[in-house]
């Protein structure tokens, strides 16, 4: 039962990995999108970080440790890429930054190549977590999270719409740099819930998640209601709605999870300080 149910899961998100490499293939080699060949980049640039963290880490082979250090890297990479690219639209002058014409119908210098390269990391994610199966049940929201992802950031780079209300939601990846470090952490075998470093990255964790998570995300949802009637009869609101009730709803998940978390520590802490105390 299980291996069946393992099969059926790949089975079908290997599909629509394959089916979307073939959509992407065609539109750079049959329409000459080459610009899309950022996407290709992203792939092989992450998929190489792959082979080198586990050729260099060779005592961490563990493919959930290599695959969430890659993670890791996205998130700072593409965190550094967002802000740049926010940072200097603002020196610019940031009148109209956040209008609708802009936001939907441009493209802020810089935003299309980082959205294509963060694509290329979802797409090598996917395979990723397909060819280690690291993921779990039926429906596994990760794979789910990543199909959702590639579908909304491929049909905006095909149609060149909503590329800077994408960039926008990419700030949240600032938020995952310190998920993806407090996962590194614990697998290395640091767990020490009185440390300062840890306190510390609790911290930023909780900072991150509300700031550059919730809120952008909130008001990202708020601008698109606000501004309904401005858009075009077609798929692009629709689609934004949808993806940004998907991602609300893995906040809310998110941010549960967490508090578990941070309550399993803190009660592991107590427990190891009333033992050494007796």
């Amino acid at each position: 039962m299980g291996g069946g149910k393992r099969n059926t899961v790949e089975t079908f998100f290997l599909a629509t990995l394959i089916l979307w490499l073939a959509s992407l293939c065609f539109q750079i080699f049959f329409n000459k999108r080459w610009e899309l060949l950022s996407v290709i980049a992203g792939c092989f640039f992450y998929q190489t970080s792959n082979c080198l963290i586990r050729f260099f880490f060779s005592t961490h082979k563990d493919p959930l440790f290599v695959n969430t250090s890659v993670s890791l890297l996205h998130s700072l990479f593409t965190s550094a890429s967002v802000i740049f690219i926010l940072f200097r639209e603002l020196c610019n002058g940031p009148s109209g930054m956040f209008d609708h014409s802009k936001l939907v119908e441009d493209a802020w210098p810089w935003a299309f190549e980082a959205l294509s390269f963060s694509c290329g990391y979802f797409a090598y994610d996917q395979w990723d977590m397909l060819r280690y199966r690291l993921y779990n049940g039926w429906i596994p929201s990760i794979l789910v999270h990543h199909l959702v992802l590639l579908i909304c950031f491929t049909l905006a780079l095909y149609r060149n719409v909503t590329i800077n209300y994408l960039i926008l939601t990419l700030i949240c990846e600032l938020h995952s740099i310190f998920l993806h470090v407090r996962k590194v952490r614990r697998m290395a075998g640091v767990r020490d819930a009185k440390s300062i470093l840890v306190r510390l990255e609790w911290f930023l964790n909780w900072v991150t998640f509300f700031v550059a998570r919730s809120a952008p995300h909130i008001l990202i949802t708020a601008k698109l209601i606000k501004d309904a009637h401005k858009f075009e009869k077609g798929m692009e609101l629709p689609l934004a709605l949808c993806g940004m009730a998907g991602m609300n709803l893995l906040n809310i998940g998110l941010g549960i999870d967490l508090l578990k978390a941070f309550k399993r520590e803190r009660k592991s802490q107590l427990g190891n300080l009333h033992h050494h105390r007796e």
